[in-house]
């Protein structure tokens, strides 16, 4: 989500159940800027240098907190301000914030003929993070496309899109990122799913590439290679490589989450991903199993058609994701449909593993150096910090597996705050900052640790916390369902 937030497969689930190769991989951002997109710096979510305080709270270290309208994108820095995108009296916008007292500076309408189907507690039609290059801000929303701003927040330019369509109804997820000018987007969704480059001084499209991934949500990195700059991006059954400058495809690896939340991070010579979905039977959560269609008859059919109507589903848990379900929109789910999701769900592998990237065609056999089936993440991507792949999984359970051998450190042990995640962690001073959905609870865990070394758990913001937090000038922002923080020891 990107930052990564959106679960499309809870759709399908939760309302149910109540190397060596030579070629040379590295990060390609603009290092000079500080958390210029989703996860900071290369989408790794890591602060160099940094040094923000590790105990946070409503009381402790408040530099300061101001209202923020509704929406799951992560904060971004640009300059002096702070960049989210929100949702606000049916109307989407970009706003910055002064980083030195909170002050919202200006907020700038995107303005959408219809706004995107979204779940309405588990998504948002402004879950996409901005990105910059310190000189423009690019903001997408998948009711209407991307739209560039100065840092005054005058429009630039616009690249319409039509309203996106997603699976299950569930909402836009993923977030642009730039590279060598480049505004690269992956849109995967059910009509049109593919990945586009627009020239980010002049909102003209460069290429366009068509895809097979109809639901996704993870978004993309970038990577140097001896071949040139390449777009890495997960999605249905494979995570694929892009010539940045064409939009060729060059490589991939089979084997992925039906609907990937997770994106994937670069290290030294290899690129990580590590995801997880409902629907592998080889891998499954027995809290997120999936249901047969007969049990859910007996739950919710009351007059015994063999049909599950809106009216029949409108006193059941499921009625949050009926709409979604009810592919052709009449109002019954059948058994057709259900056995189409089930299909669909039904082709996830999940896993964690390490790629040297290069090569041609698939890759699976020849370039993936390690894979691993345990203590996967759903939504919040998982971090490399001090040789360690560090992953997050619902219940407050952390893992962490060798880089380079993707040995075992230490898997599901339950280290953080218990509940959901959808905030990813981030690294700052030694330290990783684990944010928990529920009510905003940040646990600090020491990087580098044989074992789960918990700094400190700090006493809960008492909001829900979706969006992935930023630092920058030894600041922690966090953004919660209500409010924005920034969280220093500066005076």
């Amino acid at each position: 989500m990107n930052h990564s937030l959106a679960r499309i497969t809870k759709v399908l689930a939760f309302g149910f159940t109540l190397a060596f190769v030579l070629t040379a991989v590295a990060p390609a951002a603009d290092q000079t800027l500080p958390w210029p997109r989703f996860r900071g710096p290369d989408g790794s979510g890591i602060a160099e240098n940094q040094r923000p305080p590790i105990e946070v709270g409503p009381e402790k270290n408040v530099k300061w907190k101001v209202p923020a309208p509704a929406g799951f994108s992560s904060p971004i820095v640009v300059g002096d301000t702070l960049v989210i995108t929100a949702f606000d009296n049916g109307k989407l916008y970009t706003l910055a914030y002064d980083r030195a007292d909170g002050r919202e500076l200006w907020r700038t309408e995107a303005p959408a003929k219809q706004i995107e189907n979204y779940h309405k507690t588990e998504g948002s039609p402004a879950s996409s993070t901005s990105v910059t290059d310190g000189k423009r801000i690019v903001s997408y929303f998948g009711s209407c496309g991307l739209f560039c701003y100065d840092t005054k927040g005058t429009e630039v330019w616009r690249y319409e899109l039509p309203t996106v369509s997603t699976m299950g109804d569930f909402g836009t997820g993923v977030s642009p990122i730039l590279a060598d000018g480049l505004v690269v987007l992956l849109r995967d969704e059910t009509k049109d799913p593919k990945i586009i480059a627009v020239d980010v001084q002049s909102g003209l499209l460069k290429w366009e590439t068509k895809r097979q991934s109809r639901s996704g949500f993870g978004t993309p990195i970038v990577i140097e290679t001896h071949e040139g700059k390449q777009i890495v991006a997960p999605g249905y059954g494979q995570l694929i490589a892009y010539d940045l400058k064409s939009g060729e495809q060059k490589w991939f690896v089979s084997g992925m989450p039906a609907a990937c939340c997770t994106s994937p991070v670069a290290a030294n010579d290899r690129v990580l991903f590590a995801g997880w979905s409902p629907g592998d039977a080889s891998n499954e959560d027995p809290n997120y199993k999936m249901p047969k269609y007969d049990d859910l008859l007996k739950m919710m059919d009351t007059n015994g058609d063999g049909v599950i109507s809106k009216d029949e589903a409108a006193n059941t848990p499921f009625k949050d994701f009926f709409s979604g379900l009810d592919l052709d929109k009449d109002g019954r789910y059948t058994r057709e449909e259900a056995e189409m999701a089930e299909k669909f769900m039904s082709a996830s592998k999940n896993s964690a593993f390490a790629v040297t990237a290069g090569g041609s065609g698939d890759v699976t056999a020849s370039h993936v150096l390690w894979k691993k089936t345990k203590g996967l993440p759903y939504v919040p991507s998982a971090i490399v910090c001090q040789g360690q792949y560090i992953m997050v999984k619902d219940g407050g359970l952390v893992s962490a597996y060798d880089v380079q051998s993707g040995s075992e450190l230490y898997v599901l042990k339950r280290a953080i705050a218990l509940g959901t995640y959808y905030a990813s962690p981030v690294v700052a001073g030694g330290h990783i900052y684990f944010t928990s959905l529920a009510d905003g609870t940040i646990t600090v865990l020491k990087a580098g640790a044989a074992s789960p070394e918990v700094i400190v758990e700090n006493p809960p913001l008492g909001e829900r916390t979706a969006a992935t937090p930023a630092i920058a000038d030894d600041t922690l922002y966090v953004r919660t369902a209500g409010n924005l923080y920034a969280f220093s020891t500066k005076k």
